[in-house]
């Protein structure tokens, strides 16, 4: 009971700071925020830093928490590792399916700056296009089989 209380104070601390933030910058008049570098600086940039960091917290406590579970209930550690290693399999494949050919730009005359041919970039960009497309397919395979089995089932 006591850690919902710090929570839920947390939480209304938070909304405080970001609502008196976001109260601050309301209240300016938006041509002289418009206009006027330094109002901005002094305005915008609190909220933005505010909510950067509020945004690192959120990630770092979520990945933490996450691993604390996995840490705690070895089956499914065990699980997530095997979903893991599944998808650097398909990354793998993926990988190898792509090629690093030479990309020019809209008009086909110039070769785009990074986009040479034996580029990286290029092979990663390929293997991130075959990756998603070797997902979507195996998304679509299961949701197919899903609709199949209600069908079936009524």
């Amino acid at each position: 009971m006591k850690s919902n209380k710090i929570l839920n104070i947390g939480i209304t601390l938070i909304a405080l700071i970001g609502g008196i933030l976001f109260i601050r910058i309301f209240s300016e008049d938006a041509e002289v925020i418009e206009t006027n570098v330094d109002v901005q600086n002094s305005l915008v940039s609190p909220l933005i830093s505010f909510s950067f960091w509020l945004f690192i917290a959120g990630v770092v406590i979520t990945i933490l928490l996450s691993l604390w579970s996995l840490i705690r209930n070895p089956e499914n550690l065990k699980k997530t590792l095997g979903g893991l290693a599944v998808l650097a399999v398909l990354l793998f494949i993926a990988y190898f399916l792509s090629d690093s050919a030479v990309v020019y730009d809209a008009n086909g005359l110039n070769i785009l700056p990074g986009g040479e041919e034996g580029s990286s970039v290029n092979r990663w960009v390929g293997a991130g296009i075959w990756y998603s497309t070797i997902l979507l397919i195996i998304a679509g395979a299961f949701f197919i089989v899903d609709l199949l089995k209600g069908l079936v089932k009524s």
